[in-house]
């Protein structure tokens, strides 16, 4: 695991070893073990690195053997070892025992179609001295981050968006992106909350010629491909194998390694494999109440016999937090759990340099229970389309709270409609009401039911159930998931692997039917199956929890009246109406509703926009660092 950065220039003129530096140095959370630079004309790679594989011979930029074709990478290659062999066979010879250098010998012989083979998760860049181009690759669920700007005169790329501010990049807000933003609760890709910063999406390439002519194309889709002749049995079988396979995998390295556990299936099923290999180590962490995960993972732990560490996040460890993880995560992201991985990562980072987690295997099988709408919306969706027409229009007349209102809307409009991933924020009704935009904008850019649309209309062959996991594939597993999972673990220098996010281990979970993913009322019950007789019986049929954060409660009280004054300070009154933030906050408060999320929303911007975009507040922040 490591950070990566870089331009290349479409002009004769080689970068400074100072620019290089600044882009590197801000990034040294993601490898505080070594650091590296080469330059030539036209192109500066820089490379900062967390030991993990062949701890003394992997410096980074790499070459091969006469230099012609360079390297920086932040990631891993599970199948590597496979890969070293394969290609000395083919009469490649290697000076290190690095993945890094598979993936030059492999790009000089398979060239851009290299990513195709590779097992793991990455972002890096290649220069082709030969064909005097770059390349560059994202893994294919986007585990790893990609970020890149380009104008007339150069191009920029870094694991972190904050190596090409450092750069000198210009900033300022994409309006389009905070639209989005407040429906998603992340900015979706390939776009940035920084006008002109993007992001390469998952399972792309980039690649760029002497002269600045780009191309992006698409090497991997995780569409769903239900098989009905799959037997439940062989799915159960398939699901056994080839988890454990990618456990044995991602436990390659030569530092010590450890295992989220949280109280539900997932990180129980990745500790239980570990811990059927070696002693390990796990890590928790909860919130006071009735939902404190710390108390079943610590039941968890004793019957897999881990060594464990947990911890309870009281609110002020939560806030004292927030603005070292706002400016970790380069773009808001309003998660509110992204801060008990922060806290989580930091307590595992004081034991191990490797953590295993259980994150995608809701996505793969089918784990959110608005998987389970399809089912109960059935009855309604069968009636003929003028008849639903009529009930929406009666159902829109009801008061709000009218029992039974809420299910005929949501049965009478379409799924590409009512579900655009697992967050949806504010309507465009509401964004009307609190953002401080010129009501044209707000009707005529790319909102989230067009944005969704792309991944809608790929997926038409798909049942619903299947449609809903590809939606979140493309959008709320990178956006929100991976991305916190990669900034809130790299704050630590901590390298967090995901087993279930697995080539080998996708192609069984697309062949699987949906009546197996969703079943008996059932999140996940094939899997739930596969898992009998492997982990602790009292951990099959938990409901899932996701770090829950108390943060309504938190609200009511003084806290509110904290936050409220850091969004009126935040210098967000340009984009967000203050007068509606403060109805919300009555209202929660009132109990005329429930706003935390929405407020919290607003929030993380605000935070966001004091970091990055409040210039006063750099030179404090950076010190505070």
């Amino acid at each position: 695991m490591c950070g990566i950065t870089g331009v290349m220039y479409f002009e004769d003129r080689e970068p400074s070893r100072e620019l290089l530096t600044s882009m590197i140095d801000c990034i040294v959370h993601r490898g505080p073990d070594d650091s590296g630079f080469w330059s030539d004309n036209r192109i500066g790679l820089g490379f900062r690195r967390l030991s993990i594989i062949d701890i003394k011979e992997g410096h980074q930029p790499l070459a091969n053997e006469d230099d012609s074709v360079w390297i920086v990478f932040n990631g891993e290659i599970y199948n590597y070892k496979y890969l070293r062999d394969m290609l000395q066979n083919k009469g490649h010879v290697f000076k290190t025992h690095t993945d890094t250098e598979v993936i030059v010998h492999l790009y000089e012989e398979y060239g851009e179609a290299c990513v195709e083979k590779l097992r793991g998760m990455f972002g890096f860049v290649i220069w082709d001295k030969r064909q005097r181009k770059l390349f560059g690759a994202r893994d294919q669920f986007g585990i790893k981050p990609f970020y890149y700007y380009k104008d007339n005169t150069r191009f920029l790329f870094g694991s972190e968006i904050k190596s090409l501010l450092a750069a000198g990049l210009p900033k300022s807000v994409k309006s389009e992106s905070l639209f989005n933003y407040l429906t998603f609760q992340y900015v979706p890709e390939p776009d940035t909350m920084f006008r002109d910063v993007h992001k390469l999406p998952p399972g792309h390439t980039i690649s760029l010629s002497y002269d600045g002519s780009l191309s992006i194309k698409r090497y991997w889709d995780p569409m769903l491909q239900p098989d009905e002749s799959l037997t439940f049995d062989d799915a159960v079988e398939q699901i056994r194998s080839t988890l454990r396979d990618s456990v044995i995998h991602h436990m390659q390295s030569d530092v010590e390694r450890g295992c989220f556990l949280s109280s539900g299936i997932d990180s129980t099923a990745i500790a239980t494999m570990m811990r059927s290999i070696e002693p390990i180590r796990t890590f928790s962490v909860g919130f006071e109440g009735a939902n404190n995960e710390t108390l079943i993972a610590r039941q968890t732990a004793q019957a897999l016999d881990t060594e464990h560490y947990d911890k309870v996040i009281t609110e002020q460890d939560y806030f004292a937090t927030l603005p070292r993880a706002v400016w970790h995560q380069d773009e808001p992201v309003a998660d509110p759990s992204a801060i008990a991985l922060y806290h989580v990562a930091q307590l595992a980072r004081e034991h191990v340099t490797v953590v295993l987690s259980g994150e995608g295997a809701d996505e793969l099988f089918g784990g959110y229970r608005i998987y389970c709408e399809p089912q109960s919306l059935a009855p309604i969706e069968r009636l003929p389309h003028g008849v639903k027409r009529m009930m929406h229009a009666l159902a829109r007349l009801l008061p709000a709270g009218f029992k039974g209102r809420g299910y005929v809307l949501r049965g009478t409009t379409p799924l590409e409609e009512r579900f655009l991933g697992n967050a949806k924020i504010f309507t465009e009704d509401m964004k009307a009401d609190i953002v401080n935009a010129d009501r044209e904008l707000l009707r005529s850019y790319r909102n989230p039911i067009q944005v969704a649309k792309t991944f809608y209309d790929r997926s038409k062959h798909l049942d619903p159930v299947s449609r809903m996991q590809y939606i979140d594939m493309n959008l709320w597993m990178p956006g929100d998931i991976l991305m916190k999972a990669d900034k809130m673990t790299m704050a630590h220098s901590l390298e967090l692997r995901v087993p279930f996010l697995d080539v080998e281990l996708y192609e069984v979970s697309r062949r699987i039917p949906a009546k197996f993913r969703i079943a008996e009322g059932t999140t996940k019950y094939v899997f739930r199956k596969a898992m009998e007789g492997i982990i602790p019986e009292f951990i099959l049929n938990r409901p899932k929890l996701g770090f829950p954060v108390p943060m309504r409660d938190w609200m009511k009280g003084q806290r509110g009246s904290t936050i409220l004054e850091q969004i009126e300070a935040s210098g967000i009154d340009d984009y967000i109406r203050m007068d509606s933030i403060r109805s919300m906050l009555d209202g929660h408060r009132s109990g005329k509703g429930d706003y935390a999320r929405r407020i919290w929303t607003i929030y993380m911007f605000a935070l966001w926009h004091s970091t990055y975009m409040k210039e006063e507040n750099r030179p404090a922040l950076a010190h505070a660092l």
